[in-house]
């Protein structure tokens, strides 16, 4: 990125300022890195986990496979689940708050005693399911984020803040080269006038 200046003290100033924030958002921007970098960690070894006792559940009923096929469906039903939003390291991110299940009576008389399990069964296994996207889809956010954030800290590390500081170091050294130009052609001048001055007075 090419930083486009002035030889002058204005653009001096300008540029000292665009350095010095920065400079000053770098460290900021560093620590967001390395937060978001962990948090991603977090979020998919919870997701990970919430999906292994899904599929520790899922085997833990195996002994039941027969009687599902007796087991109506249609019983039970997701009608609404409740997601909030939670800050982490500045990104919004989802939670899961309550799962609304609609439950369609049923004789207890008439159909098996293991009904009511089945059903506590179904709501549990359904939680852990949501609750795995929810981390899933937290991960990815946070990932998102994080990768836009480690841009950001390579183009102030590696380019603008490099830029910034050659052009600085560039100004300077024109406007000492100004001066030292500007004070040679008055000693110039100067000794010119002794010379004449001599000479007249011859």
């Amino acid at each position: 990125m090419a930083i486009k200046f002035q030889y002058n003290k204005t653009s001096l100033t300008e540029l000292g300022k665009q350095l010095k924030v920065r400079q000053r958002a770098l460290p900021t921007l560093q620590n967001k890195e390395s937060a978001l970098r962990l948090e991603v960690r977090k979020a998919k070894t919870e997701s990970d986990r919430l999906v292994a006792d899904l599929e520790a559940s899922l085997r833990r009923y195996d002994y039941l496979a027969a009687l599902w096929n007796e087991f109506d469906p249609g019983l039970v039903s997701i009608t609404d689940v409740d997601l909030h939003t939670v800050k982490v390291a500045g990104v919004k991110t989802p939670a899961l708050g309550d799962i609304h299940y609609e439950i369609h009576p049923f004789n207890a008389f008439v159909k098996p005693a293991w009904y009511a399990d089945g059903v506590a069964i179904l709501k549990e296994l359904s939680r852990l399911g949501i609750e795995s996207e929810v981390y899933r889809e937290k991960a990815r956010i946070l990932d998102y984020q994080r990768k836009k954030t480690t841009q950001k800290v390579n183009l102030y590390e590696k380019v603008q803040i490099p830029g910034y500081q050659e052009a600085i170091r560039k100004i300077k050294r024109y406007m000492e080269d100004e001066e030292n130009l500007s004070k040679a052609s008055s000693k110039i001048v100067k000794s010119r006038h002794a010379e004449e001055e001599e000479a007249s007075v011859r």
